[in-house]
């Protein structure tokens, strides 16, 4: 099954359909929205939102890595990357194939 991507443009949409507010301002909701997610992560490294799940910023310690072309190896540096854990909430709403979008 392939993947949809969610742009900005179609979350701010949703917004104006269902909310009401301008398309400018739904833009810029989301805009701020987004804005303080990322500022979350990069100050805390984490982002919890309730019943959807968790964002979380993980280091990642230095290792020693393979070209899986010639063999050699490869010294990895140290890196921070980005996990999501879903909440158990989303968790069952994706296996049983339904999401309330009330809540």
């Amino acid at each position: 099954m392939a993947g949809r991507t969610v742009t900005r443009a179609q979350l701010a949409e949703a917004l104006y359909q269902e909310v009401g507010l301008s398309r400018s301002e739904s833009a810029a909701l989301v805009e701020a929205v987004l804005n303080e997610i990322v500022d979350s992560l990069l100050k805390e490294g984490l982002v919890k939102i309730s019943a959807f799940g968790t964002f979380l910023v993980r280091e990642k310690g230095p290792r020693i890595g393979r070209n899986p072309k010639t063999g050699q190896e490869v010294p990895i540096p140290p890196r921070r990357v980005l996990v999501f854990r879903p909440s158990q909430l989303l968790k069952e709403r994706i296996n049983a194939g339904q999401w309330d979008r009330t809540r």
